[in-house]
């Protein structure tokens, strides 16, 4: 019986397995980005803020005193509507994985949880940034035109000491809204508690500091609504402000969002 040699070009070659490469997180927020505006709720949301921020500042050409035509004035009235939109939009990003039940596919592209959540976060601070830019821009022409209608000097009032204030106000709203969907995972329940959060807890803070004496100085320090007000009006400025703004931030933002965080990593993905 005669053996058969197997030439060495004709053998079978076991094929190298490559390893797969985890995607970028610049490409991650990319995407982010893109799902922000390509559902009709957040496309219509970030039209509503120019369109929004446009009306109020021209309301104020229209109905503002002379003496009120400032930069200052433009500027928070344009910001006015992102301070309600912007936190929509930062909720919005989080649930729509839940709520239009895309999660399965996105957490089977990409397992690690926490590096979608990251990623949505930093396309959520993207955004606000863009949003606040905006709001200046707007403020800015509409300082121009309003000073040269009703004839008076144009005041620039808004120093490069207030100005990142006025942004990280918004910011802190935005994190406000981002942290509820997290937390809740449904867009119709975090938008609710946001506006329970930002409208009737401010309220009843300040009520229960007028009728009890020893509230009234421990309102400042977790009441976040205080805080970015301060933040808004350009008045955080001793250790203390800032003390405060730190306080009210690790209560309604870093302790719950750290626990959401901690429950979205083992929910289960429907």
């Amino acid at each position: 019986m005669t053996a058969m040699t197997i030439p060495t070009d004709t053998a079978q070659v076991t094929p190298v397995r490559r390893t797969a490469r985890p995607i970028p997180t610049s490409q991650l927020v990319r995407v982010e980005l893109r799902k922000m505006f390509d559902t009709r709720s957040g496309f219509w949301m970030l039209v509503s803020i120019g369109v929004l921020s446009a009306i109020a500042a021209g309301s104020v050409v229209v109905f503002a005193p002379d003496s009120d035509i400032t930069y200052a004035t433009f500027v928070r009235a344009s910001g006015f509507p992102m301070s309600v939109i912007l936190p929509m939009i930062a909720i919005l990003a989080v649930t729509s994985e839940w709520s239009q039940r895309s999660g399965l596919t996105t957490f089977t592209l990409v397992p690690s949880r926490g590096r979608v959540i990251g990623a949505k976060g930093i396309a959520t601070v993207l955004v606000g940034l863009g949003s606040v830019a905006l709001a200046f821009a707007v403020g800015a022409l509409g300082n121009l035109a309003g000073s040269a209608l009703a004839g008076v000097d144009t005041v620039w009032d808004v120093s490069w000491s207030i100005a990142p204030q006025i942004v990280l106000g918004n910011l802190v709203g935005m994190a406000i809204g981002f942290t509820l969907g997290v937390v809740m995972r449904n867009s119709a329940a975090a938008i609710v508690g946001y506006f329970v959060v930002s409208l009737v807890m401010p309220g009843i803070l300040v009520l229960l500091a007028q009728v009890r004496s020893w509230f009234e100085d421990l309102q400042p320090w977790i009441d976040w609504n205080y805080t970015q007000v301060e933040l808004f009006e350009g008045a955080t400025n001793t250790g203390e402000e800032w003390a405060m703004l730190g306080s009210t931030t690790m209560i309604w933002i870093v302790i719950p969002l750290i626990v959401g965080l901690l429950f979205l990593r083992r929910s289960e993905v429907k």
